[in-house]
Parts: C-alpha cells; structure tokens; sequence
C-alpha cells in the first residue's frame, strides 16, 4: 500500500552516502520546501543509473525542491555511485528496509518466475508541511525526472 496524497508523509533519519545523518523533519524546517523522494532497487545499475541521472540532469529546473534517493544499498556503495555519476544530492541507505516499508516501497517482486521481497521503484513529492503531494507507485527510471518536472509546473 503506497502513500496517497495529503497523507503525512513518515519522517525518517538515515546515513547519506558520507556516513552523515539525514532527517526529513529537520530537512523540510531548514529548507522551507518541497522533498522529491525515489526509491530505487541497488545503486549502479542500468535501470537506477538513468533515474538517478536523469534526476541529476534537471537540478537546475527544480528551484530549492530537495531531490533524495533511497535504496537497501550500504552507504559505502551509495558513495561510488554518486561519484562515478556526480549526483550531487543525497542518496540514503535504508539498509533494513523500514523507510520503503513506511512509504509502501517494499513488497513483492517477481523475476524470472521467483517471487522475492524488495523495492518497489516509487517516487514522492513532499510538500514543505511534509505532506505528500504527489505519489508515483511503480514508476519508470526515465519518467521519473519528467513526472517530477510536471508537478513543478515544468
């Protein structure tokens, strides 16, 4: 079940890919605008590398919205992928799951005829009350930066 829109959106700490704490609530009060949140299945790989580019490619359209990745990945593995691709925002490791969980990211995946447990590729748009103001379950890698866009008026 994924987060409909208006609903609070879970705050949540977790280590960037430096090893720093990154809190949502503290986030949201000292930037005063909006998060755009994407969860994505492992770090450096093809589906992955072109959402997080793609994202990467339209900071400048985006104002002061503050763009977050989320992925299972240890920090150390979200360290070489924002260097190998120059990200340049943060990429949080949720290395137990529990924020994809709370945002309804995690579920059941099917690959090659095995069912197993993992990320749902979504992506949220946190208003600066830290409300969700747009929600995109099952989102594409290359729709996500044009999904983002358009709700920016972009």
């Amino acid at each position: 079940m994924t987060l409909e829109p208006s609903a609070k959106a879970p705050d949540f700490t977790l280590l960037d890919q430096h090893g720093e704490p990154f809190t949502l609530s503290k986030s949201l009060k000292q930037r005063k605008a909006a998060h755009f949140i994407f969860f994505y299945p492992k770090a450096d790989t093809p589906g992955c590398t072109t959402q997080a580019c793609g994202l990467r490619d339209i900071l400048g359209d985006i104002g002061d919205t503050a763009v977050l990745g989320i992925s299972p990945d240890p920090p150390k593995k979200q360290a070489k992928f924002d260097e190998k691709y120059g990200l340049g925002f943060p990429l949080l490791a949720d290395e137990g799951h529990a924020v994809a969980d709370a945002y309804g990211a995690w579920g059941e995946k099917s690959m090659y005829g095995k069912k197993y447990q993992g990320i749902i590729r979504s992506a949220f748009l946190v208003d600066e009350h830290g409300r969700i103001a747009e929600a995109w379950p099952k989102v594409s890698p290359k729709d996500t930066p044009a999904n983002l866009l358009k709700s920016l008026g972009g």
